[in-house]
């Protein structure tokens, strides 16, 4: 093969046998560009046929040949270019066999980063990356300029190459995971909002987390532009990544360039002057922490070329994604919120933080991540009026937290939603903020999301709002 048919932007596919390992949405998006493109595709996957019958009719419907039950080594022996979905641990034995041989293994991202005319506003960080993805796609959308939000957020960049364009802004949330394996990426803005422990039980240390998180901010040029948070101490690491223009933002005090709270109302200080934007209580989403998301979008949307009339309107129209915090039900007077997404304890931190002290009845525990759990017990005295533990985690979250909150061991959410309502009393919050991975019980924090949900509507009585 020639290898420079795929060492530039639109690389030639064209007869090329392309392996695609992992058959979830990723994995199905790469090899569906890549077929479309012309290569030969092979799509691998480690699970057995019957658990991904969709995936493997799916793929079926554009010629595409699937092999499940693994990822053989010997399937790199056939391949000219290998792509891995984010959810496929990059040191698989394929994987090194591939990389033995010499051949190119990209993720989903590199792959249709590629092909792509528009320019990308990059968000990463270990919370709020989704709700800064759709606040800054609504934003950008409502200015009448055009482009696609997804990336890790709903669909993958390489099913929304349709929406491309040269005058396309696309607004792409970007895991740890899928910034291991990009090359070429280049965002024009690259917005990296905090950092705490996460998915260490892949990456190894926080350290490792953070160079992935940081390669979004390497891959810039000097006349991108780089957002950091000025509130996060561990976002100081960053600052050595930054190759472009550095903007910060922080709910606490005033920046030299960037976004910052004033009076009360949002502002921005750019090259284009300074704004100022609604005011904080305006916002319709509730937490400092959504205070802090909407400077993240203003800023990376006024660095895009919004001006600041789309970028109120912007954030007006944004409501709380589901299972982001979202007010599910209300039951004689005790509100239901659905925070599934918080799947590590920074992200409860933030949840309870959001409420009023000693008003809430937390729902805690899953498949712990090899996080850091030290910092939430702070966090939790005086805050909540019970803990409630579900899942794997709960024994050792018992002997972590004893003594820092009244603690019940309920074993699952439905049970554990049920026991906080028999507790709670008019002006109580029942929050599930789990900081814990689902898959233990569920298929995805979504499906824990609408568990939880479900049983806090069956509360409900004659007249009683079900959320």
């Amino acid at each position: 093969m020639d290898e420079t048919r795929l060492s530039t932007r639109n690389p030639d596919l064209a007869g090329l046998r392309v392996l695609v390992v992992g058959a979830g949405k990723s994995g199905l998006a790469a090899a569906r560009l890549a077929h479309g493109r012309g290569a030969r595709v092979t799509l691998c996957d480690s699970a057995p046929a019957e658990r991904i019958a969709d995936a493997v009719r799916r793929a079926g419907e554009f010629g595409i040949e699937v092999r499940t039950g693994g990822h053989p080594p010997a399937l790199a022996r056939d391949a000219d270019l290998v792509i891995v979905s984010p959810g496929v641990p990059t040191n698989v034995p394929l994987l090194a066999a591939a990389r033995q041989r010499g051949l190119p293994v990209w993720g989903e991202i590199e792959l249709s980063v590629r092909f792509c005319r528009g320019r990308i506003v990059g968000i990463t960080g270990s919370n709020g990356k989704s709700t800064v993805t759709t606040m800054t796609g609504a934003i950008l959308r409502g200015a009448g300029i055009p482009g696609a939000t997804g990336g890790n957020l709903d669909r993958p960049l390489g099913d929304l190459l349709g929406l491309d364009g040269p005058q396309a802004w696309h607004a792409l949330e970007l895991s740890s995971f899928q910034l291991e394996t990009v090359e070429t990426l280049h965002a024009e803005v690259a917005v990296v909002l905090n950092l705490s422990p996460d998915h260490l039980d892949r990456h190894g240390s926080l350290e490792a987390y953070g160079q992935a998180k940081a390669r979004l901010l390497e891959l810039q040029r000097p006349d991108s532009d780089a957002v950091l948070s000025a509130d996060d101490p561990e976002s100081a690491r960053f600052h050595s990544a930054v190759r472009g223009r550095l903007h910060l933002f922080s709910t606490r005090r005033e920046t030299e360039a960037g976004g910052f709270v004033r009076a009360g109302r949002l502002m921005l200080r750019t090259e284009q002057g300074q704004d100022t934007l609604l005011g904080v209580s305006q916002l319709p989403v509730p937490g400092e922490h959504n205070v802090a998301n909407a400077l993240a979008a203003a800023l990376a949307c006024r660095l895009a070329g919004c001006d600041p009339e789309a970028i109120c309107r912007g954030l007006l129209m944004f409501r709380a994604l589901p299972h982001r915090l979202e007010l599910v039900a209300e039951v004689a007077g005790v509100r239901f919120f659905d925070d599934s997404k918080a799947t590590n304890p920074a992200s409860t931190i933030c949840a309870l933080r959001s409420f009023p002290a000693g008003s809430i009845h937390l729902i805690l525990g899953g498949r712990d991540k090899g996080a850091d759990w030290s910092q939430l017990v702070a966090t939790l005295r005086n805050r909540v009026r019970q803990v409630l533990l579900v899942g794997e985690a709960a024994p050792a979250l018992e002997r972590l937290l004893a003594g820092a909150a009244p603690l019940r061991t309920s074993g699952t959410v439905p049970r554990a939603t049920a026991e906080a309502f028999a507790e709670a009393r008019a002006g109580d919050v029942v929050l599930l903020a789990p900081g814990c991975a689902s898959f233990d019980q569920y298929r995805n924090f979504a499906e824990r999301g609408d568990d939880f949900a479900r049983v806090a509507r069956a509360l409900a009585g004659p007249g009683e709002t079900r959320g």
